[in-house]
């Protein structure tokens, strides 16, 4: 096949189709679940990778002044590589985007970052406990998030490939849906195949792989090769039933610099004639970063706050999957009836009352579980939301660049949300107090929302 359906058509989609497409978001969750959340991120700002007599020196005090020093040396080193990995996305995947756009190989494109970001995650393999790995390790964590934000920008284009105007909203649901469902799924697999452990010592999972930097910590490291392996058989499956968009001759004979200047153009005519657009983007910019927190922060609050231990953190994180999916299944199927505005809207209303609820419950266990988990439900429905909102504002045939412009507007403030939480902690010297920051990020892209409006024009 070649022709390539866009939004503007009506036909019904073949339903292979879809879950062909929306597969790619069920593997892609052993990249946002095992590598960036739960697993490796966590396991590289672990003390396996501090100086062995530092550790030896702490001993079970995890509060050790030099401990706690070292670690944050670290975090310093990752959280380093992820800035340059943001960088270069902003820079080049709007670009990146508009060039697939125009030379009708967005999906070679998506085959080959998604390979990219396999690639990363099986060297990860490679990363031993040890100080001298760490470096190594933040490198190829960077390298898949940068591969990773190429891919999506394709992946997401091709969502009005698979959808008409009457489906885009449970079409794009769908998809997030099954991204959580595979997370759920997959997370279980590795718990119980490798990292859970069942009361044998240095012994993880029914595999019995050896554990902890004594035991080389191959229990995170065969968890993330079926990880990688589980995404690149997820990913097939769109490459082979989804059409190329038509080239657009003159686009994709463009250069690199007048790529460049073409998206300048772009952006100077969205102001001109569809500012709904940018206005998306600039709300959508700051509530994506408040949902970034949300996810990124909670297993800091579970753990310091609640006393969750790290297996009751990724237990935590299963239910949290597993409730964002099903308000994701929901709130796309509301999408179509609704509008993509009304949930995206009433979904931030319910994470600011449930930010501030989890603020007010103190210390109690069973009340985190339950406004955790409330957070947990609003997100997925507004990822999948924007998703669809911006598909059906987009002038056919500018997908990629478009998308492109929402990954690098998604990385423009992403210091937003990190950045209150870590000032609100630091002033109340309480962890719980840095929820605050999230909400306000949140009520934040709430408030830019609001005036934005649901009208689709050409820009040229």
């Amino acid at each position: 096949m070649t022709a390539a359906q866009t939004l503007a058509d009506t036909a019904p989609i073949p339903r292979r189709r879809v879950i062909s497409w929306a597969l790619w978001d069920w593997g892609s969750a052993a990249f946002n679940a095992v590598v960036t959340s739960f697993v490796f991120s966590t396991y590289l700002a672990s003390g396996a990778f501090v100086d062995p007599d530092v550790v030896a020196a702490a001993g079970d005090d995890t509060r050790n002044p030099a401990l706690v020093l070292a670690k944050s040396e670290n975090a310093t080193v990752i959280s380093t590589a992820l800035t340059i990995a943001g960088v270069l996305i902003a820079l080049l995947a709007p670009v990146l985007g508009q060039r697939s756009d125009g030379s009708g190989r967005r999906k070679l494109w998506l085959a080959i970052n998604t390979g990219l970001v396999v690639l990363a995650m099986a060297a990860m393999v490679f990363v031993a406990p040890a100080p001298g790995y760490l470096v190594f390790g933040a490198a190829l964590l960077a390298v898949g998030n940068l591969f990773f934000e190429f891919a999506s920008v394709n992946y997401n284009a091709m969502l009005v490939q698979v959808s008409t105007p009457r489906t885009i909203g449970k079409v794009s649901g769908f998809g997030w849906g099954l991204g959580y469902v595979g997370g759920i799924v997959l997370l279980l697999l590795l718990l119980v195949a490798f990292l859970q452990s069942f009361g044998v010592e240095g012994r993880g999972g029914l595999l019995a792989v050896p554990t902890g930097a004594e035991g080389g910590s191959w229990d995170v490291r065969w968890a993330i090769v079926v990880s990688a392996a589980w995404f690149a058989v997820f990913a097939v499956p769109v490459l082979l039933s989804v059409p190329e968009p038509p080239a657009t001759a003159a686009r994709a004979r463009a250069g690199l610099w007048r790529s460049y200047r073409l998206l300048g153009s772009t952006i100077a005519k969205l102001w001109r004639t569809n500012r709904q657009v940018l206005l998306f983007l600039l709300a959508s910019a700051v509530f994506r970063d408040g949902l970034a927190a949300v996810f990124t922060f909670g297993a800091i609050i579970a753990a310091q706050v609640f006393g969750f231990t790290p297996s009751m953190v990724i237990y935590f994180a299963v239910g949290a999957n597993l409730v964002a999916g099903i308000g994701t299944f929901v709130g796309g199927w509301l999408d179509d009836r609704l509008g993509a505005k009304t949930i995206i809207v009433g979904s931030l209303i319910g994470l600011v009352i449930a930010a501030f609820a989890v603020l007010a419950i103190g210390t109690a266990t069973n009340l985190f579980w339950v406004f955790g988990l409330a957070l947990a439900l609003f997100v997925g429905p507004i990822q999948s939301a924007s998703r669809s909102f911006l598909a059906r504002i987009t002038p056919p045939g500018r997908e990629g660049e478009i998308f492109g412009l929402y990954a690098t507007t998604g990385r423009a403030v992403s210091f937003l949300a990190p950045g209150l939480f870590t000032l609100f902690v630091s002033v109340t010297h309480d962890t719980r107090y840095g929820i605050v920051g999230i909400a306000l990020v949140l009520l934040a892209g709430l408030v830019l929302m609001l005036p934005v409006k649901a009208v689709q024009r050409s820009i040229d």
